[in-house]
């Protein structure tokens, strides 16, 4: 390793001339000779060393990278302009919905520029706001970020939960709501985590505690449930739920409102979950397994006295309501009380004496309120295309949503069940003018025929002339759906004239588990070819062309952008992945990495899979042949422990090992900050800047001054 730091430090490699004229030269990064056999393949990971992000060589090279790319980026002349303009549209008062909790008002506001929003309290609506907990105050620069909350049924405490530097890893802390004093209680290695309380205390899961400098990067393996006595050392947690024979699924408990029932979900092993109830008012209550099959999801919506509300796909991919009775809670009994419908039921809660549910048409959400009984009752009318959701708790008669779309800016409503009206409640003041915007939806032809909706949002006087800059932008997976949705760094483009283009790639859960079950797996190819086919829409319709064409995703988006421009490189001018899932063959090593193992197989499983994950990695598939690759950025952070920053680290340095043409291949590797959730807003903006620096330069784009 002693070699690799001083080639490093002292060797660089000229590879390529970017567009200021001048050289770019990437450090030279050392081979080792680690190859692997699956099934008889031989594999090379020259990069393995890498992986190792504790280490010192990798440490110098990450240094060594961000040097190159910040040379790169300070010699774009309008990279300040768009930093300034930046900030001022992010600095807007945002305010969150209102949670009523225990007769009083919980909400986040941030004033504009605050790295962390804040916590506030109210005792009544139109009361005078007092702050509860600045999460700015837990830091010097912003990296701590508040990302839970959880009230005490009896109205004294509140459980936070915060993150540091963008981790998964959490930490739960306790407040005396009546005093504001922090306790002395302190959880630390939670891990995908609430705090559901019950009595003096709450449940939470955790792992034990990692090796030491392995804390962002070896497999987590042994979720447990403990319940935590309010007073009590977190050493003298009591274990309350444990599954040794399957270390590698996670579980986590909920307590209905009454503190009657205990639901135990268990995760990680299917597209699904299982469920589990424990009677809490009986002694020594055991565990009933209520489902066996972890190919379905079954999310309990609320409890009323013996019965269950349960959101669920068994046997209904596009989800349905049924019920459980708590004296035969199992499966087998359950009732059926909304059936499946022709659109896809996305959430379910129950407010006031009523359901309130939210469906998925076309990728734009539409909501309903519904009786106790599954009578339907009335649609909620909303503004436009776009998403909405609720808050409220079953027994309160006040209510309130925020809607949101591409150019509308989070907005909340108030909203009254029974009268089905809306009244603006809150609306934020951006700088800048929605009217001048349309959003508009399409629908294209994907390689195997399949019809895939996209959004398209520009100015309302757009000429189709095959000239317009386009960022493309799609995700594909774990059925997770891609709604309309607001975002300040998308207005950098907009009001430059450009188009913003939303693909609704199949994986994801738009239309429903048939949608996201054909893009898994050895169906993973559909994913990219719907992406590519949304750019050769986008080309042949003349909205832009290749030379004026971006592509972003994150995270299982990164893995789409690398496996597409590695398919299909003369189709995009620019691309950048972030927190890319790039190693197909080694990303089930990491972490938590085999929980995507229900979405993409992995390479242990057998030749087939195996075959079929090399075939697409972006990692093992970068072309060395001299074809032209469009300029790319990729992104990463050293903190994100979920896709671990040694897939872009190799990819990265894979691409400038490799002859891909002239057009730049950098990596920005972002410090104390994670898989994105809880970056402070100085970094968001600084990132977001880089971003878009690097896009509008690559596609010729100058902003409007």
């Amino acid at each position: 390793m002693k070699t690799k730091l001083l080639i490093l430090l002292t060797g660089m490699l000229m590879m390529n001339a970017c567009n200021t004229g001048t050289l770019t030269t990437y450090p030279a990064t050392e081979k080792e000779a680690t190859v692997d056999t699956y099934f008889g393949t031989q594999v090379p990971d020259p990069y393995r060393w890498l992986e190792n992000d504790t280490s010192q060589a990798t440490a110098a090279w990450v240094e060594a990278e961000n040097k190159v790319t910040d040379a790169y980026l300070e010699k774009i002349p309008f990279r300040a302009q768009l930093h300034d303009r930046l900030t001022e549209l992010i600095n807007y008062e945002r305010i969150g919905s209102p949670s009523k909790k225990n007769g009083k008002y919980y909400y986040s506001r941030n004033s504009g520029l605050q790295n962390q929003s804040v916590l506030y309290v109210k005792d009544s609506l139109n009361g005078e706001a007092r702050v509860l907990l600045d999460p700015n105050t837990l830091s010097d620069d912003g990296t701590v970020a508040l990302v839970g909350t959880s009230f005490s049924n009896d109205g004294k405490y509140m459980a936070y939960i915060i993150s540091r530097s963008g981790s998964d890893w959490r930490e739960i802390f306790v407040m005396d709501l009546n005093t504001g004093a922090v306790l002395n209680d302190h959880i630390q290695w939670a891990k995908f985590s609430g705090a559901s309380w019950k009595g003096d205390g709450f449940y939470y899961s955790a792992y034990d505690v990692p090796e030491a400098g392995k804390e962002f990067s070896n497999v987590n393996e042994g979720h447990k449930i403990y319940y935590h006595r309010l007073g009590d050392a977190q050493a003298n947690d009591r274990l309350d739920y444990q599954n040794p024979s399957e270390p590698k699924r996670f579980y986590s408990a909920y307590v209905s409102d009454d503190e009657r029932l205990q639901f135990i979900y268990e995760s990680g092993a299917g597209s699904g979950n299982n469920l589990f109830l424990r009677l809490l008012d009986k002694d020594n209550a055991k565990v009933i397994a209520l489902t066996t099959d972890m190919e379905y999801e079954y999310n309990p919506i609320e409890a009323l006295g013996n019965t269950i509300y349960i959101l669920t796909n068994y046997k209904a991919p596009k989800y349905r309501i049924m019920t459980a009775d708590v004296n035969a809670p199992e499966l087998e009994h359950w009732k059926e009380l909304v059936p499946e419908g022709a659109s896809t039921l996305s959430n379910a809660r129950m407010i006031g004496g009523y359901l309130v549910l939210t469906y998925m048409q076309d990728a734009s959400e539409h909501a309903f309120v519904y009786s106790l009984n599954g009578q339907a009752l009335h649609e909620v009318k909303l503004p436009t295309l776009g998403s909405v959701s609720f808050s409220g708790e079953k027994d309160d008669k006040e209510t309130f949503y925020t809607f949101t779309s591409f150019t509308y800016p989070a907005t909340i409503f108030k909203y009254d069940l029974e009268t089905n009206e809306s009244q603006l409640f809150l609306a934020p003041k951006v700088a800048f003018t929605p009217e001048d915007y349309v959003t508009e939806q399409v629908f294209y032809t994907s390689k195997d025929g399949a019809r895939i909706p996209m959004f398209l949002t520009h100015k309302k006087d757009l000429q189709k002339n095959g000239s317009t800059p386009t960022l493309l932008y799609g995700y594909g997976g774990f059925n997770i759906s891609m709604t309309p949705s607001f975002s300040i760094a998308r207005l950098l483009l907009l009001e430059n004239g450009g188009i913003y283009a939303q693909a609704i790639l199949r994986g994801g859960g738009e239309y429903g588990e048939e949608w996201h079950q054909a893009g898994t797996k050895l169906h993973k190819q559909n994913v990219f070819d719907d992406c590519i086919a949304a750019a050769e829409y986008l080309i042949a319709e003349k909205y832009t062309s290749n030379d004026k064409l971006a592509v972003n995703g994150g995270s299982n988006g990164g893995l789409l952008v690398g496996a597409v421009v590695n398919q299909r490189p003369d189709l995009f001018k620019v691309a950048i992945p972030q927190v890319g899932v790039m190693d197909m063959l080694r990303y089930h090593t990491f972490t938590i990495g085999w929980n995507w193992a229900s979405d993409y197989g992995t390479s242990a499983d057998n030749d087939e899979m195996f075959k079929y994950l090399y075939a697409y990695s972006p990692l093992h598939n970068i072309r060395n042949d001299g074809t032209a690759y469009p300029a790319i950025l990729v992104t990463t952070a050293d903190h994100d422990d979920r896709v671990v920053p040694a897939h872009s680290f190799k990819y990265a340095a894979t691409l400038q090992a490799s002859n891909t043409g002239a057009a730049p291949k950098l990596i920005r590797i972002e410090t104390k900050a994670g898989h994105g959730s809880g970056k402070p807003i100085a970094k968001v903006i600084d990132e977001t800047t880089d971003i878009y620096s690097f896009m509008f330069y690559n596609l010729n784009l100058s902003p409007a001054k």
